[in-house]
């Protein structure tokens, strides 16, 4: 039965398939832009002055200073290159750490963007930011900071090693699995974020094996721009609160903790989202959700555990603390001692235990 819904579309262009970067300068055009700014991390500085020869006149300069949690002393660096060179538009090229650094300059000049996606992050789909201040995290939700274009090019995500490939890509995943128990989800949505979840988990394991799979590459492209669509039209829930407060607080990286918390997360709101689990298994071919998302996470061979990825065991407690500070919507209530479980699960590597949801929703 299709209950009453809202669905707004977000008003993005897309050019999505191989060699489609070359189009980038055309793209600048018809944001009725002249002079861009190119935004990368530190390690995808050549890559940035690539495009210079592709956008011609148009290229102003380059700000090869992106980093992960979009801290503010980096967007301040990066307001002054954008002043120094004159531009009228930024062009980001790479992951979310560099989509998030364009979103902060565009929520404080107003300037159009264009984003051009390295990874499956998807941040490029959505009117979301997210920015560190002294160690926490803070989001906000604004059309300010959407991008106007995005170009997704396959033939850029061919060098993404295999585990940048499959944190990425789980990352993605997180996105239409909280989608699908949002409070405000809508058939459409659902519809995108189940396909999202089984095309990404298909492919990610081919790409282990064989990162040039052009098909595999195809199709996780495909599946994160899903995805990402998913994170930008509905609200997110418990997973991303908490991976903000767990890479915020602890500076992890984004994409890893992502990938180990969502199996605990998922096991955490199965009693509470029966319908969700239900198209997470279906999209998945497991018999349940949770397990389902840790065996996928376990074959992709990246890190299960907090504790490999630099979180101290003495974080567990302030993180629970952290998390609870500010009440927010969850398909199941959240509880500091429920949350305190789940991040010493996560942080040991352990298996969700499907007993212990079993006796939380009985």
């Amino acid at each position: 039965m299709i209950e009453t819904f809202t669905y707004e579309a977000l008003p993005i262009r897309v050019r999505f398939g191989r060699g489609t970067i070359a189009e980038a300068g055309a793209e600048v055009a018809r944001l009725g832009a002249g002079r861009a700014l190119v935004l990368t991390t530190p390690q995808q500085a050549a890559e940035g002055e690539r495009l210079r020869a592709l956008l011609g006149p148009a290229f102003s300069g380059l700000f090869p200073g992106a980093t992960m949690h979009t801290p503010v002393e980096v967007t301040e660096a990066a307001l002054s290159a954008l002043k120094d060179a004159g531009a009228d538009c930024i062009v980001a090229l790479g992951g979310g750490s560099t989509t998030g650094l364009g979103k902060a300059l565009a929520l404080r000049t107003g300037l159009p963007q264009l984003v051009i996606p390295t990874t499956y992050a998807g941040s490029e789909m959505t009117p979301i930011l997210g920015e560190t201040r002294e160690g926490r995290k803070t989001t906000i939700r604004s059309l300010d900071v959407l991008p106007e274009a995005v170009i997704y090019d396959v033939d850029l995500t061919v060098g993404l090693p295999p585990a940048l490939s499959a944190t990425s890509g789980v990352n993605a995943i997180a996105h239409a699995v909280e989608a699908l128990y949002a409070r405000d989800r809508n058939p459409v949505i659902s519809l995108m974020a189940e396909d999202g979840i089984r095309t990404l988990s298909s492919a990610l394991p081919i790409l282990i094996h064989e990162p040039a799979n052009m098909e595999a590459r195809t199709k996780a492209l495909y599946g994160a721009w899903l995805c990402g669509c998913c994170l930008g039209a509905v609200g997110m829930a418990l997973h991303h609160k908490l991976c903000h407060t767990l890479g915020g607080t602890f500076n992890l990286p984004h994409a890893e903790t992502h990938t180990i918390v969502l199996p605990h997360a998922v096991a955490y709101n199965a009693p509470a989202a029966p319908e969700a689990m239900a198209a997470i298994t279906r999209a998945l071919g497991a018999p349940d959700a949770a397990q389902g998302l840790f065996d996928l996470v376990r074959a992709l061979r990246v890190p299960r555990a907090l504790s490999e990825i630099g979180m101290p065991a003495s974080g567990i407690e302030a993180a629970a603390d952290i998390a609870v500070e500010n009440p927010y919507w969850n398909p199941r209530p959240v509880t500091r001692d429920g949350i305190r479980d789940l991040i010493a699960r996560a942080y040991a590597g352990e298996r969700p235990s499907a007993a212990s949801r079993a006796e939380e929703a009985a």
